[in-house]
């Protein structure tokens, strides 16, 4: 069934999450089927909210995935295509089941309508959830064989995290939710009913264009540490150019911040990702 699970995840990563479907294409095979079920499982995962609705059977998905990684799934977990091209990959690159466990853990956070309490949340979250598929990526990449990405996976994780919440702010806040660290709104005077109401205010056009500064920070940081990698590693962390051009874009438009700020066309960031990847092999 692999094949067609293999397939399955490709299909469903490029529906789901755009971004790391283009990334996967400047990854050379057989390194490329396998981070695409890492990512396919990170989509789906990131979808349960938003399928679920509500926190307990979203709890019931989570534990399911939990199961399966464990090697205690009810019934034939293989016979999920996602699930079945996760556990292959898995297997072939003695992935430790604990971390993707983790980032399952950390998911929890989605299911509930608590604000991120502050930077510190944020960072450990983001460590747990994006930093986590870059380090795997490139264990993958680097066949299996543990690798230390130093502050490579770290920073970009979280800079990755923020970029997507700063771009996501406007249909969080409709859906009552506030993922980025609420210390930094509240500290300048933003009140949830303003962020929920969708109210624009001087406060929280700072505190947006703060998390911007926070996040060209870890990407800068991001790009030192990954020019220390070992070259054959540094294709998993190409995604470090769109998230650039990304943050930038939101940085222009941040004085209307519940509006779905520009992207680029998949074209440019195929481009990006390529041109990127070309100079760092």
């Amino acid at each position: 069934m692999a094949r067609e699970s293999f397939a399955h995840a490709e299909n469903f990563l490029r529906q789901n999450d755009r971004d790391r479907y283009l990334s996967t294409l400047v990854l050379r095979a057989p390194a490329r089927e396998a981070i695409i079920a890492l990512y396919a499982f990170n989509a789906d995962v990131a979808m349960i909210r938003e399928r679920a609705r509500e926190p307990a059977p979203g709890e019931v998905r989570l534990q399911w995935w939990n199961d399966a990684l464990a090697g205690e799934g009810h019934g034939a977990v293989r016979q999920n295509p996602l699930a079945d091209a996760l556990m292959e990959t898995v297997e072939r690159y003695a992935i430790p089941v604990g971390t993707l466990q983790r980032l399952l853990g950390a998911r929890r956070f989605d299911l509930y309508d608590d604000p991120m309490r502050d930077l510190e949340s944020f960072e450990g979250y983001a460590g747990e959830t994006s930093s986590t598929l870059l380090q795997v990526a490139a264990m993958i990449l680097n066949d299996g064989r543990p690798v230390e990405t130093g502050d490579a996976a770290g920073h970009l994780g979280v800079a990755q995290a923020m970029v997507g919440h700063l771009r996501a702010f406007g249909y969080n806040a409709a859906m009552g939710r506030i993922f980025l660290p609420w210390s930094i709104l509240a500290a300048n005077g933003v009140r949830e009913s303003e962020v929920f109401s969708g109210t624009v205010s001087e406060g929280l056009v700072e505190a947006l264009c703060q998390i911007v500064d926070l996040a060209g920070e870890h990407l800068a940081k991001a790009q030192a540490a990954i020019a220390e990698l070992p070259r054959p590693l540094r294709a998993a962390f190409a995604g470090i150019t769109v998230a650039k051009a990304q943050l930038q874009a939101f940085s222009e438009s941040a004085a209307a911040p519940f509006s779905t700020p520009p992207d680029l066309a998949d074209w440019r960031k195929i481009w990006l990702l390529t041109w990127w990847t070309w100079r760092n092999r």
